[in-house]
């Protein structure tokens, strides 16, 4: 692993069991269990290897259900790989999917609090972090009174970036959910994490927006049925994953 490599993958496998198609019960299961496999296994990560350098964007391009989103949670220290080593160099700030680590029971405050406590800001730095999420998302007063629970779909999306992005983190993982929102704030995090990128963050993303990865990223891997098939610069892996719809 080379000074300049913040990620390092190599022969990561995942998979996990599932129920077999000619098993519908419990007690067919049962009967089934001396004779057959009541269950499979499904091969989610299939021997993936990359590196990622540190300050680079990085997409991971790929079909629905091609195994991008466990490849982050894996990444991410979520969930553990069957087989392979992985290398991460850095605190991680994942935006995995809409409203993670939110609390819907707690009002939109209480959430940028916890979160900025849980993140290890000090409490000196407490109060000027919690007025850059507050400047950042567009939120009023009365909206970040509210519980979660009762928030639009871009109310969230607003504090869930707002919470993430108000950080420098060594690394930022973003899956899927800029389409979230409307167009203005798209815009707002897109020049953020620009920002957030010349100063140094690595960043990996996932997207099936082709003009967000030849604007954002450096370079990728394209995922079939979770194997890499492709790894190259930004505008080769948008041409070779639109010719996998060709």
């Amino acid at each position: 692993m080379s000074a300049s490599t913040i990620i390092q993958v190599q022969n990561l496998e995942f998979g996990f069991f599932s129920q077999h198609n000619g098993i519908n019960t419990f007690k067919e299961m049962l009967h089934n269990l001396g004779s057959r496999k009541p269950f499979q296994k499904k091969q989610v990560i299939d021997g993936i290897s990359f590196e990622v350098e540190k300050g680079s964007c990085f997409a991971i391009m790929g079909r629905n259900g091609c195994g991008k989103s466990t490849l982050l949670r894996i990444i991410s220290g979520i969930i553990q790989p069957d087989r392979g080593k992985l290398d991460v160099q850095g605190k991680i700030s994942p935006l995995l999917a809409l409203g993670v680590g939110l609390e819907p029971e707690l009002s939109g405050m209480d959430n940028i609090k916890l979160s900025c406590l849980l993140t290890g800001i000090p409490s000196s730095s407490l109060k000027s972090a919690i007025e850059a999420v507050k400047h950042f998302s567009e939120l009023t007063d009365q909206d970040l009174k509210m519980q979660i629970k009762r928030y639009s779909s871009g109310m969230i999306a607003r504090l869930a970036f707002s919470i993430a992005l108000a950080e420098e983190p060594a690394i930022l993982i973003i899956d899927e959910i800029l389409a979230v929102g409307d167009e203005g704030f798209q815009n707002k995090c897109y020049s953020r994490i620009l920002e957030l990128k010349e100063k140094g963050t690595t960043i990996l993303f996932v997207s099936h927006a082709a003009a967000d990865i030849e604007k954002i990223c450096d370079k990728g891997i394209l995922i079939e049925q979770g194997k890499i098939i492709f790894e190259g610069n930004s505008k080769e892996l948008v041409q070779r994953y639109h010719e996998l719809f060709a």
